[in-house]
């Protein structure tokens, strides 16, 4: 047994250095409620140009620098810095299913939590990233994609992700419900 558990780490060990992907990840689908109440921080900010990628142990952190406009959850600094696992490394690639992609001046709502090693990263991958734009009538929204990797619900039960989209109003009054104690709609 403990040749097979030598084998595997090896086997995924070099994988991982050869750049190819590893199997796909499978997401627990979270539902806007469980991200305000497991984040430790959730906030408002602009992403800063410029990133950098370090290992952490055998896995690939990219790090970005998100500068705060609100927090909404949370007392953070002016700035925060997000590791999002996958990233490149002295030519070794490491890409993460379902890890979310953020573009330097890019305004978004980011639900956050930090590890007991201080590692501050984004809550359910892709699914904590809320992009922020101003429509036409002048109302400013927030949305994001739905998941491509695959999900399963609290049960252990496929699911599919759908996108999410509504004004930054009503989902800063669903956080404040929900801190409150009183779950939102």
């Amino acid at each position: 047994m403990r040749k097979l558990i030598i084998l595997a780490v090896a086997a995924t060990t070099l994988s991982s250095l050869a750049g190819t992907r590893l199997a796909g990840a499978t997401l627990q689908r979270l539902s806007l409620n469980d991200m305000i109440q497991k984040s430790t921080l959730v906030v408002r900010g602009t992403v800063q140009p410029g990133t950098s990628a370090a290992f952490r142990g055998s896995l690939i952190y990219t790090h970005y620098q998100l500068a705060l406009t609100t927090a909404y959850k949370g007392t953070p600094a002016q700035t925060v810095d997000v590791a999002v696992p996958g990233g490149v490394v002295n030519g070794i690639q490491q890409p993460v299913a379902g890890a979310p992609t953020l573009t330097a001046g890019e305004d978004c709502v980011l639900f956050l939590w930090t590890s007991k090693s201080g590692l501050t990263q984004v809550i359910g991958l892709s699914q904590g990233l809320f992009n922020v734009t101003t429509n036409a009538q002048g109302q400013v929204t927030v949305s994001r994609g739905a998941a491509s990797s695959p999900m399963l619900n609290s049960a252990g039960q496929p699911v599919t992700d759908s996108n999410l989209q509504m004004p930054l109003s009503q989902l800063v009054s669903k956080i404040q419900a929900v801190l409150a104690g009183g779950g939102g709609q």
